[in-house]
């Protein structure tokens, strides 16, 4: 069954980020912000800021337990000449700004390989992305540990997301959320990066299976078997780590992310999570549907509230999802 309420309340109340805490973020961002752009060394450089990663692609989710929550954005700044055959004087700038300032130069900092990270104690940490327009073109961001530049492309992923969520009716964004929750709360296909497992469920998504598939986007717990039965399919295909490039169209790939034994652990588990998505969803027993999705998810998964409905409301799915093979499928 697909228990499409138990799906909405689950994700609003186990899943997602709460506003509080969106809020939260915003203001501590916004205020990270204009110290920065303060500061009389690194501020004349300021030219903007713009949220990045889950933050950015509304896919952050809440932490296990007790743990902290991290969020990215992308501190533009402009090009210094001088500053060309180093590119990690920005991220060590950003560094120095922060080490010197009255507040958070208290406050646990540190530099890594593409932001600085601020942490805040026993809620969240903030990584800050130096990002330039460079003078030939390009967008980049600084790889401190190699001391040169990446090419980046923020506006071409985030345009390339809203698309594929945009087949989607918006259940995408939802799914992702849901695999980062299997992942990070019930230890899950661990190692695997978020930017990896977005574009990777992502690049599934079509308006081809959309179109000769009529319903397999329709509402979550659907959206969930389509798009994580057609990685299934695809991962399988492919017993050797294969190479993911930018959806963005950067021209750079995303395979330093990972090695071959994190992606045969992955693919592993997606072919153990596509069988009990599948058992879950096609199981007509109320109960026992319920059982297995907890199976999945955890207890926290809720048991429908309206369990008076009539079975066939109840037990109804979209019929071409319960009769095409998974065969050949397009991916």
């Amino acid at each position: 069954m697909q228990h499409a309420d138990s799906f909405r309340s689950f994700l609003r109340d186990t899943v997602n980020l709460s506003q509080s805490r969106l809020d939260l973020l915003a203001t501590r961002v916004e205020t990270i912000y204009q110290a920065l752009r303060h500061d009389p060394d690194l501020g004349p450089l300021v030219l903007g800021k713009k949220p990045q990663g889950s933050w950015a692609q509304r896919t952050i989710i809440n932490p296990r337990g007790d743990k902290e929550f991290d969020a990215d954005f992308m501190l533009h700044l402009a090009e210094v000449p001088d500053w060309s055959d180093s590119p990690k004087i920005y991220n060590d700038k950003v560094y120095a700004a922060l080490h010197h300032h009255r507040v958070y130069g208290d406050m646990p900092h540190t530099r890594k390989c593409r932001c600085v990270q601020l942490s805040y104690a026993n809620s969240m940490h903030v990584d800050i992305v130096p990002y330039l327009h460079l003078a030939d073109g390009r967008e980049v961001i600084v790889n401190r540990d190699d001391n040169r530049w990446e090419q980046t492309n923020p506006a071409g992923f985030t345009a390339w997301m809203q698309e594929q969520d945009k087949i989607t009716n918006g259940n995408l964004r939802k799914v992702i959320r849901l695999m980062k929750f299997l992942r990070d709360h019930k230890n899950s296909f661990t190692g695997t990066r978020s930017i990896i497992l977005t574009t990777l469920l992502g690049n599934r998504v079509s308006h081809l299976q959309a179109m000769t598939r009529p319903g397999c986007y329709a509402n979550v717990p659907t959206a969930l078997l389509t798009i994580v039965e057609d990685l299934d399919t695809w991962l399988q295909a492919r017993p050797f780590k294969p190479s993911i490039p930018d959806p963005s169209g950067s021209g750079v790939t995303f395979d330093h992310r990972w090695n071959q034994e994190t992606y045969s652990y992955f693919r592993d588990r997606i072919h153990t999570h596509a069988r009990q998505i599948r058992e879950a969803y096609d199981e007509t027993d109320c109960d026992r549907s319920v059982r297995l999705w907890r199976n999945l998810f955890g207890d926290a998964f809720p048991a429908p509230q309206n369990r008076t409905a009539p079975a066939a409301a109840r037990f109804a799915a979209p019929p071409l999802l319960t009769t095409v093979s998974r065969t050949g499928r397009a991916g």
